[in-house]
């Protein structure tokens, strides 16, 4: 594994500033594709190569910068703001565009990527309520799923070019400073913290570490290819997360807030992500033998809060 280079999009966010030191750790050559190159050299106390974000730098990736695999994680957080005409578009151009440049710059290289993994999520799966879904579940005519699909399908012509492809359908990453915990924390904190809606939505959720060991399963394994859900096993509802996460801060976690009121504040989003949800099974990471650290919800939480 000494001395393989890898690229990386997205690789200064909430999930690449996790993994990215557990690359280097493993001997990996790194190279982050960023739009603050500055910035990321110095987050990463200047361990990493960085190159600058914009169509020239695609262009200029060449045989002599030849990479060994490629990440894709780049995309605007999906829930940051309400969904303007404006900003689906920003979501949808922020995901499909760069995977659209990866896959130009695969197709006229020379020495081609042995793994590329493309970002996805389980919003692939749509507004399933309480089926039980695995790898092989379809998706439904929501935004969001309709998005993930689309990601993924930007992504499917690696396949023809003989690169291992695979499409990390991820949930709700919980870790420290960021990701979906931390919006979560105040409200629980001041205890304010509750259930959303009826509180009998699926939460897929999975702990950062296990993430990451998800993503280093899947450059170690070479068997596994396609889609891939990057979720603990131990889905749980809205009503069960937001009571655990209480027990575990010990405050009281049973002020819910009205399904009404946020469809009010973050309309159609608050419908999709908020209140509805999956009932995600990593299925294809448990058949490859895959053990993961934080199964269970309340030692997820115990350990990142």
């Amino acid at each position: 594994m000494h001395n393989k280079r890898l690229l990386i999009t997205g690789g200064s966010g909430f999930i690449g500033s996790y993994l990215v030191p557990v690359l280097l750790e493993q001997g990996y050559e790194v190279t982050v594709l960023t739009r603050n190159p500055d910035k990321t050299a110095k987050h990463f106390n200047y361990r990493v190569a960085v190159a600058d974000y914009d169509m020239e730098q695609f262009d200029r990736l060449d045989d002599e910068r030849a990479f060994d695999v490629v990440i894709n994680l780049a995309g605007q957080g999906i829930t940051d703001k309400r969904w303007t005409p404006n900003i689906k578009k920003q979501l949808r151009d922020s995901r499909l565009l760069t995977t659209l440049k990866l896959i130009d710059y695969f197709q006229r290289s020379r020495k081609k990527p042995a793994l590329f993994i493309s970002g996805s999520a389980v919003g692939y799966y749509g507004m399933q309520r309480d089926q039980l879904l695995d790898e092989q579940a379809s998706g439904d005519s929501s935004f969001s799923s309709k998005l993930c699909a689309d990601w993924e399908r930007e992504a499917y012509p690696a396949e023809a070019l003989g690169i291992r492809t695979c499409y990390l359908r991820t949930g709700i990453v919980l870790g420290k400073n960021g990701g979906a915990l931390s919006k979560m924390l105040p409200a629980f904190k001041m205890c304010m913290g509750g259930p959303m809606g009826s509180g009998a939505q699926w939460m897929s959720w999975v702990h950062i570490n296990d993430l990451v060991g998800i993503i280093l399963s899947i450059m170690s394994n070479k068997e596994i290819t396609g889609a891939v859900n990057a979720t603990s096993p131990s889905p749980v509802t809205n009503r069960v997360f937001s009571s655990t996460l209480g027990r575990v801060l010990k405050r009281p976690a049973f002020i819910p807030m009205p399904a009404f009121v946020l469809k009010l504040l973050l309309g159609q989003m608050a419908l999709e992500l908020l209140l509805s949800g999956q009932r995600v099974i990593p299925k294809k990471m448990l058949d490859a033998g895959y053990k993961f650290q934080y199964a269970e919800l309340e030692d997820a939480l115990s350990d990142l809060v």
